[in-house]
C-alpha cells in the first residue's frame, strides 16, 4: 500500500475529513488531497505530526509494503519428465503443482532502470535498431523463466518456472488488470494455460 493510501485509510478510520486533518496539521486541504493520491509527500515534520495524529508509526507510514509476500516456496523440478517443447513442459509443471487452480500465462519484462532507459534511448537515436538494445539483452538474460499468475482458494500466486526449479510467492494484493507491475517486473496476462 502506498503512503497516500495509508494516510487516507488512517484518516478515514479516525472519521476525519481532509479539511479537518489539514487544520490539525496546519497545512492546506489540497496538500492532504495530493498526499492521498501520491502526487506529493509530506516533509519529515509533517510525517511526525501525521504519525502522532493518525496513531501510526512513521515506519508503518513510509514502509512501502511489497505486493509480493516474502514467503517463497522453491522446489526442484525435472523437465525431462514432461513431453513437448520447453514452454509446454513448464506449463505442465505449473499444472502439476496447482492441479485445482486457474493458471494464467504471463509475459514478463524487467523494467529498465533510469540509466538503462537513457542508454537504450541513446542507442535507438544513434542507430536504426528496431528494438531497444538493453531491453533485448534483458530478454535474452531471462530466457530460462516462464511466468504464471495462479489463482487458488481465493489466493493469487506469482509463479516462476526456471529450467531447474519452480518458485511460488503469494501476492498480498489481488491482481485484477491485464497489465500490472510487481517489484521491478512488468507483466501482461496472456490467457489461461490449457
Amino acid at each position: 500500500m502506498t503512503l497516500g493510501k495509508k494516510i487516507k485509510e488512517a484518516r478515514k478510520q479516525l472519521g476525519l475529513s481532509q479539511e479537518q486533518l489539514a487544520e490539525k496539521i496546519n497545512v492546506s486541504r489540497s496538500a492532504i488531497a495530493k498526499w492521498e493520491i501520491d502526487k506529493g509527500i509530506p516533509d519529515i515534520e509533517n510525517l511526525k505530526v501525521l504519525s502522532q495524529l493518525l496513531n501510526v508509526s512513521i515506519d508503518d507510514l513510509v514502509d512501502d509494503e511489497k505486493q509480493v509476500n516474502e514467503y517463497v516456496i522453491k522446489e526442484a523440478v525435472d523437465l525431462s519428465q514432461y513431453d513437448g517443447r520447453k514452454k509446454v513442459k513448464k506449463d505442465k509443471v505449473v499444472l502439476a503443482f496447482y492441479p485445482e487452480a486457474k493458471v494464467y500465462n504471463l509475459i514478463g519484462k524487467e523494467k529498465l532502470t533510469k540509466r538503462e532507459k537513457i542508454v537504450d534511448d541513446a542507442i535507438g537515436f544513434l542507430t536504426t535498431a528496431p528494438f531497444g538494445i538493453v531491453d533485448f539483452v534483458n530478454g535474452i538474460k531471462n530466457l530460462d523463466k516462464e511466468f504464471y499468475l495462479v489463482e487458488q482458494s481465493g489466493k493469487q500466486f506469482l509463479v516462476i518456472v526456471y529450467d531447474e526449479y519452480i518458485e511460488s510467492r503469494q501476492l498480498n494484493e489481488k491482481i485484477l488488470k491485464k497489465k500490472f507491475i510487481i517489484e521491478n517486473w512488468e507483466f501482461i496476462k496472456s490467457g489461461l494455460v490449457k
